[in-house]
């Protein structure tokens, strides 16, 4: 019986400085293919990835979109027929602001599944994580380091920060069962199907499929996993990424609402700490080739080059100024 392999499909645009990092990160975690869909990069995203793909570390997949088109939804139209997710055993739509953390003592894709499952008492079809929120911590500045090792405030484990603060993220089993992908979780079975479907927590509890939507519910056990999600990263880099615009929403302006929604610092949280030094080595090793080494260079200056443009906008004053005096703000019953 051949082995189970494990797949990432995302989208990226002007990720460059973030990318190396988290493809070492997920490498680590035992993931076999990383599929990297593009669009219209400015920092040398779609050069990275290519240089990746000469590697045999992922492969990337141009992914132009038409003017007002949805990079993101168009990507989850097509991966479907790429060779490499049709022959995935198991396959997880993710984002590069996206880490697994792995609550396990042997932190991998394979001791995760079959630790799921042992609860589950059988086999999965789909398994969610929730995300764990992580603020800019205070920090104001872009810095060329690992994000894993920038980013500790966060929020509460069980309390969630905001009503967003509790999505989660799916793996799917790719068994045909279902038509359809959207960014949190698997779509389309049909309801005489749904009794069928075996879709777990990160706790391993089962969840009828009829009553999974794309956040967790009050239910919801985080025992094996938890996504830590480094939305905002530092309030440069929160400049950028409005800049840049939603993979999805795309009409959808990242502001002052999407700040208060993500920028949980209430608790410090360091425990992904093991499973990045473990992926370490990798991103060494990655940063060691000369034409990512410089590719990565290309989009760091990019980056902040980019910054004070945006530092220098006119129109974007009064933004500037409401995150910074709102950098470590909590919402409404929060402690201070």
């Amino acid at each position: 019986m051949s082995a189970d392999t494990y797949l990432i499909y995302t989208t990226m645009k002007n990720e460059g400085p973030y990318m190396l990092e988290w493809v070492a990160y997920y490498r680590s975690l035992g993931f076999d293919q990383i599929l990297i869909y593009t669009n219209d990069c400015d920092d040398g995203t779609d050069l990275i990835a290519k240089r990746l793909t000469e590697m045999g570390l992922a492969t990337h997949v141009d992914n132009t979109v038409a003017k007002g088109g949805s990079p993101q939804n168009q990507m989850l139209r097509r991966v479907r027929h790429h060779k490499a997710f049709k022959a995935a055993t198991w396959v997880f739509s993710l984002d590069v602001d996206e880490y697994l953390n792995i609550r396990l003592p042997d932190a991998n894709m394979p001791a995760l599944i079959a630790k799921l499952e042992e609860v589950a008492e059988g086999p999965l079809d789909v398994a969610s994580f929730g995300w764990k929120l992580f603020g800019c911590g205070g920090i104001t500045s872009f810095v060329d380091a690992p994000v894993t090792q920038q980013f500790f405030l966060c929020d509460d484990e069980h309390h969630p920060y905001s009503g967003v603060a509790r999505g989660f993220k799916s793996i799917t089993r790719n068994n045909g069962k279902f038509p359809r992908f959207g960014p949190h979780r698997p779509k389309g079975v049909a309801e005489e199907q749904e009794q069928h479907v075996r879709w777990s927590d990160a706790g391993g509890r089962l969840m009828p499929y009829a009553s999974v939507s794309w956040r967790a519910d009050a239910e919801f056990r985080h025992d094996f996993a938890r996504l830590h999600h480094y939305v905002v990263r530092s309030v440069d880099g929160f400049l950028v990424k409005r800049d840049r615009g939603k993979t999805n929403h795309i009409d959808s302006d990242q502001a002052e609402i999407y700040w208060n929604n993500m920028n949980a610092n209430v608790t410090e949280d360091r425990s992904i700490l093991p499973a990045a030094e473990r992926a370490e080595p990798l991103r060494k090793e990655l940063m060691a080739d000369p034409v990512l080494s410089g590719l990565h260079d290309r989009a760091v200056a990019w980056h902040r080059a980019k910054i004070s443009e945006l530092r220098a906008r006119e129109d974007w004053t009064a933004f500037r100024q409401y995150l910074n005096d709102n950098i470590l703000t909590r919402p409404p019953g929060k402690p201070g």
